[in-house]
């Protein structure tokens, strides 16, 4: 019970948790132009990396009277393994630290699907809410990992859309007080947690078995969360006032339709492929 209450503490009842409050355009990153900028950016520095600097490079190493190297692939492991053990730490006490502020902070059961049309975003849960919008930005790093280690995993469209995006949806969270936010937030962080595990081993040189098991979680995620938003539709239809944030719910359900799109045909051509591959007579 002492560990429990000293947790809660540190987790919820903090000053600074516990009093946050997200202020459009003094909260740091609180600003559309803020957000602009900062996916305009992203965009552009992994284009020119990937189009322009890396094919350089390239060209460059291969040139005998060139006295260039590339970087030390045990480098980079080690960057990553770094990189992915901060993630997985911070996405488990984003998660652990959400349950409890939605346990003190929810006025009732229906408050974990549906806010009150007047929520403001403040309070312990809309703090997760900011630290969880200001990981996404860390997460680019991601992108600058598999640029430089193009030889294990290769950039694809469905990863730089969904770093790109996800930083868009968190911020319509906390700009609009948006419903499911809790449920989103927890679920989210808990399947980063096991992702991030997977690639801090994968760089330490222990390639896990489970790949695959990320790649369904995350399905499994996006499909969780329509099921989940018809219990939103039901309380915002049927009860008085509505749910706070249904426009922004809209984005975020298409935002996560387009995703579970491109993990299904991403699950379909790495894993039902090598299934068949495996399933034919070889000669």
């Amino acid at each position: 019970m002492e560990m429990y209450q000293e947790l809660h503490y540190w987790l919820v009842d903090q000053p600074m948790i516990s009093e946050f409050k997200w202020k459009e355009g003094e909260t740091f990153g609180g600003s559309t132009h803020f957000l602009v900028t900062t996916v305009l950016t992203y965009l552009s520095l992994t284009a020119i990396i990937h189009f322009i600097i890396l094919p350089t490079s390239k060209s460059t190493v291969q040139n005998p009277s060139s006295s260039s190297s590339p970087k030390s692939p045990s480098f980079l492991r080690f960057v990553s393994a770094i990189h992915s053990l901060i993630l997985l730490n911070l996405s488990f006490v984003m998660a652990i630290g959400c349950i409890l502020s939605t346990l003190s902070q929810m006025l009732n059961t229906r408050w974990i699907f549906c806010f009150p049309t007047d929520t403001q975003p403040s309070g312990p849960v809309f703090f997760w809410a900011y630290v969880f919008y200001l990981s996404k930005i860390l997460e680019f790093v991601d992108t600058l990992l598999i640029l430089l280690n193009r030889g294990n995993r290769r950039l694809t469209f469905l990863h730089v859309y969904h770093h790109a995006v996800v930083l868009v949806m968190c911020y319509v969270w906390l700009h609009t007080s948006q419903s499911l936010l809790p449920v989103a937030l927890v679920t989210n962080a808990l399947v980063h947690t096991l992702m991030y595990t997977y690639y801090m081993l994968c760089a330490l040189g222990k390639r896990p078995p489970w790949k695959r098991l990320v790649t369904d979680c995350q399905i499994v995620q996006f499909m969780f969360s329509f099921g989940v938003s018809m219990v939103m539709l039901w309380f915002h239809f049927t009860g008085n006032d509505g749910c706070s944030s249904i426009w922004g719910w809209v984005f975020n359900a298409v935002f996560n339709a387009s995703l579970l799109a491109l993990f299904t045909d991403f699950h379909t051509k790495n894993y039902a492929k090598k299934k068949n591959s495996r399933g034919k007579r070889i000669d």
